[in-house]
Order: C-alpha cells, then sequence, then structure tokens
C-alpha cells in the first residue's frame, strides 16, 4: 500500500538525480546502529546542479534527515530554486518529531526526489501526496532497489511484521564450528575465525538492535554478547530458554546490556533481564517473532549455536546468512549448518583476514556490497 499519489515514470530520470541519490544512501549509513526501529536516512539540497547541503538520521528521536539538509540554509530564493533530495518518503505524521513533509512545503521546496516510499502504514504515501497536493513536483523511484535494501531491516519489520533475520556462523575447511565438548563442559569454545573477521562480528553487533543465541551457548560459552573490539552500541541480548532456568553469574546478566530472556514458562522483570514468555500452545520460533515485533525490534543477529541456527534454517526463518569459513581443519566435532538450496538465493563472496567471507540472501534485498 503506496497510497495515491502519482508516481513518475524512473525510465526519464536524469543521471544527475541518481549522482546525488547515491550520495543520500552513502549518508543515510552514518546512522545505521543509532536509529532503530527508525529507518537509516540520508538527504542532501542541490541548487545549480551543485550540493549546498547535506544531512541524515543521526539519532533516534532526534531531527530526521531532511530536518538536517534543510537547516542551514535560510534563503528563500534558494530553497524555492533547489531540490531536496532523501532516500525515504518524507513522513506525513507526529512521531518523536513533527512531519517532515510539513517543513518541506512550509520552506517552499518546488522539487523533490525520492528513492522510496516508506512501507510505515503511518505514512505509506501519505506524505508524497501531501506535497504533491501542495503543488510540489515529486519524482519517486531513484535507485529505489539501492534504497530498499539499505533499508532492509525496516520495510521486513513493516511488510511481514518481524524482525529482519541475519544467521552467522564462524566454519572451517572441513565444515565445523566447534571441537567436541562434553555435554557440561564449560572451556571456551575454540577460535575458528581471524581477529579481522572477528572485529567485523563486533561491527555488525552495533548494527543490528539485537543478538541472539540458545540456552546451551550462554552455558558452554558463557558469553558477553556485547560490542568490545570497536565502538558502537550494544545490542539487545536475546537467549532462548524455554524452561527459564538460567541463572547465576553469567555475563548476560552483568546489565551492561539489555538482556531478554524467552521462555515458555513466566513474564517478570529484574534488573539483570526481562523474562518474556511466549505461548505455549505455538511454536517457539512463531512466538519469539510475535514478541520481537512487539518489542518494536527490527533486526536480529543469530550467532548460535549450531542447534539455534540449524532451527531457523529449518523454519525458513531467514533473510541473510553471513558465513566465514577459516583455513583450518578440525576433523570432527559439531557441525556447521548448511543453507539448503533455494530458488532466487543471491550470493556474495569476500575476503576478511584469512577467512572466506560468504553472504547467502535469501531476499531481493542484496546491496552490492559488503553488509552493513
Amino acid at each position: 500500500m503506496v497510497g495515491s499519489f502519482k508516481k513518475r515514470a524512473v525510465g526519464k530520470i536524469s543521471l544527475n538525480h541518481q549522482t546525488f541519490m547515491r550520495r543520500c544512501l552513502q549518508l543515510a549509513q552514518q546512522g545505521m546502529g543509532h536509529v532503530a526501529p527508525n529507518p537509516i536516512v540520508g538527504s542532501l539540497l542541490a541548487h545549480n546542479d551543485k550540493i549546498i547541503s547535506e544531512g541524515y538520521h543521526a539519532q533516534y528521536g532526534g531531527p530526521h534527515a531532511e530536518v538536517n539538509a534543510l537547516t542551514n540554509i535560510t534563503d528563500p530564493e534558494i530553497l524555492s530554486q533547489s531540490t531536496l533530495y532523501v532516500s525515504l518518503e518524507p513522513c506525513s505524521h507526529f512521531g518523536k518529531t513533527p512531519p517532515c513533509a510539513n517543513l518541506i512545503i512550509d520552506k517552499g521546496i518546488k522539487n523533490v526526489v525520492v528513492a522510496c516510499t516508506d512501507p510505515n502504514p503511518k505514512v505509506a504515501g501519505s506524505g508524497i501526496k501531501l506535497m504533491q497536493d501542495a503543488g510540489i513536483n515529486v519524482t519517486v523511484g531513484v535507485l529505489e532497489h539501492e534504497a530498499i535494501a539499505g533499508n532492509r531491516r525496516f520495510v521486513t519489520y513493516h511488510t511481514h511484521q518481524r524482525p529482519y533475520i541475519i544467521l552467522k556462523w564462524a566454519q572451517t575447511a572441513d565444515g565445523y564450528i566447534d571441537k567436541p565438548r562434553r555435554a557440561n563442559e564449560t572451556v571456551a569454545s575454540t577460535p575458528v575465525s581471524s581477529l579481522p573477521s572477528h572485529r567485523l562480528v563486533h561491527l555488525w553487533r552495533s548494527h543490528e538492535q539485537a543478538i541472539l543465541v540458545g540456552k546451551n551457548t550462554v552455558i558452554k560459552d558463557n558469553p558477553a554478547l556485547t560490542v568490545r573490539l570497536v565502538d558502537g552500541n550494544n545490542p539487545t541480548r536475546i537467549v532462548i530458554d524455554s524452561n527459564a532456568s538460567l541463572g547465576g553469574n553469567l555475563k548476560i546478566f552483568d546489565q551492561s546490556a539489555k538482556t531478554l530472556i524467552i521462555n515458555q514458562k513466566e513474564n517478570r522483570n529484574t534488573p539483570e533481564a526481562e523474562w518474556v514468555m511466549v505461548d505455549k500452545d505455538k511454536n517457539l520460533l512463531d512466538g519469539l517473532m510475535n514478541s520481537l515485533y512487539q518489542h518494536n525490534i527490527t533486526s536480529v543477529l543469530v550467532e548460535g549455536g549450531a542447534e539455534t541456527l540449524n532451527h531457523f534454517i529449518a523454519a525458513g526463518l531467514w533473510d541473510e546468512a553471513r558465513i566465514f569459513t577459516a583455513p583450518i581443519h578440525f576433523r570432527g566435532g559439531i557441525k556447521a549448518p548448511i543453507i539448503p538450496p533455494l530458488s532466487g538465493l543471491t550470493s556474495l563472496t569476500h575476503r576478511s583476514g584469512l577467512d572466506t567471507l560468504h553472504i547467502v540472501y535469501k531476499t531481493t534485498f542484496a546491496p552490492p556490497c559488503i553488509p552493513m
């Protein structure tokens, strides 16, 4: 549902439109890890084919990209002769900030170029229609695929009513993610990937709203699940523990990040964690998705272990998989998950230190570069 606005044909879009919109998409990326559950958005103002101001959505609850791009321009004549570019449809409703579409109208902007419409039902074309009804010439669809890919978390949240799911693991060249360990053994797992890969994973953690593991991983590895090797915000820690049996001196309870314990037994809050009960009569993963949607979590990085990852794969509940393969061999242990062959998959391969990073996209959201 995108409303009843008039969408100009993409085929008529100029190269300048594409050049300026590509810059908007670059600006938008600077908001990664800071604006969720809002989308990342970039904007700029062009006058006589030159950029005169730029802005992006930098902080949740803060000014939107369009506001930041317009703030430093005070000359009404320049504004009326300029074109505003924005990577996502300007909002038309009051949220944490006033509607951007109204601001654009009030500023006297005559031309606006938008990459894609907003999937949020509160907007969904109404921002574009509002500007068009005010006499603004609005062009929609410039680098639309790239813009949707950049905001695939936000798009998935609003179109599927669940978070965007990213699976991540590291495996050896012979297909193992860990050496054999006894059931109650708490010795840390054997490192598989290289330090550059570890840093990249911590960067990814800072980009996503949540990180998820199963109870067994918490018991065996006692992970912190925080951002340490780069600067960035800690994601919400999510642990699947059906019987709500976890307790004691575990790092997930150190209060360094918000922690949710997904279970089928109880709801309760402590300073250390929030226990969230899902419906016992429903599939646990379905209950999990509904709960995370209600918590306004737009993306989850699933880090394991193997059993948890395989549950997501078997359920078809994933959008993207990021798999490191290291040039080492364990010759036994816990087998790595396997992504089944499916039609429509898109894959990319990169180097990460000594490792090979293989990225698989289940949807059409595949961006043309290393994931951000």
